[in-house]
């Protein structure tokens, strides 16, 4: 075996070791997206429970103890929205990606907005999946950070208390509103920030639905922090619904959405 296969093959012994004992709630109402989920999943460690109903998702997450939910949008009876809102008030920190489809865009800002954590667009890949479930339990699991202590990714550095980023040790001259956008993202990394939240967070509420605006900043923003500013694999868009920056862990491991042309 030649170095490069036994380096992947430490890296999925890894991956094994961290999922062991992950605890993964599936609740969507179509069999066949359950029965696809359910072979990789369980061959790579985590275990699973399903439900086929909101109601009884609910009923499972007050008897068991889960680390992570899987909840599909769209089903009959009680749907993703109204269940995610119910287990948002009994487990605010309980990681929750939802199960979308591709013209969902206003249902997924409105997920994120009641505090679910990511969501993936069907049909997707197991291996997304698996790499959104790892750095959500991930990120629930870590230690809480101090928002003064600097951030790296990759070869990006940012200190918050100097407002000084850095790449590759060189510093990168960065506007205000740049350094603003950049921190809010670093700070948030792995998980996606809509336009409003992100534009809140900068410029104040009133500037909300500025979203022209600041694709603006974010087209200047690219040119400084990658090196292909038209395939980033820093700063990644979610279309129509907002902006990410790449996760430490996957883009380390080359899971990051590199070689995609960059979309607003």
């Amino acid at each position: 075996m030649n170095q490069q296969a036994n380096q992947q093959a430490n890296q999925l012994a890894n991956q094994q070791a961290n999922q062991q004992g992950i605890r993964v709630l599936i609740v969507d109402d179509e069999p066949a997206i359950r029965r696809a989920l359910r072979a990789p999943l369980l061959e790579l460690g985590f275990q699973l429970a399903e439900a086929s109903r909101g109601e009884e998702g609910l009923q499972a997450l007050r008897a068991g103890v889960y680390d992570v939910v899987l909840l599909d949008m769209n089903m009959p009876g009680l749907g993703g929205i109204d269940t995610l809102k119910r287990i948002r008030a009994f487990a605010p920190r309980l990681p929750v990606i939802m199960l979308t489809v591709r013209d969902q865009e206003e249902d997924k800002v409105e997920a994120l907005d009641l505090g679910a954590d990511d969501y993936v667009t069907k049909p997707f890949s197991t291996r997304e999946l698996i790499a959104r479930i790892r750095t959500a339990v991930r990120r629930v699991r870590a230690p809480a950070r101090n928002e003064d202590a600097p951030i790296e990714i990759g070869e990006i550095h940012l200190d918050p208390l100097k407002r000084r980023v850095t790449k590759r040790n060189e510093v990168i001259r960065l506007t205000r509103k740049e350094f603003d956008i950049l921190h809010c993202l670093m700070s948030r990394a792995g998980r996606v920030v809509t336009y409003a939240k992100l534009l809140t967070a900068v410029w104040g509420a009133d500037s909300r639905e500025e979203v022209e605006y600041l694709r603006t900043f974010v087209r200047q923003l690219r040119k400084k922090i990658e090196d292909d500013p038209s395939f980033p694999i820093y700063l990644l868009t979610d279309v129509s619904v907002g902006y990410r920056f790449a996760d430490a862990q996957i883009l380390s491991e080359g899971l990051a959405a590199s070689g995609l042309p960059a979309e607003e």
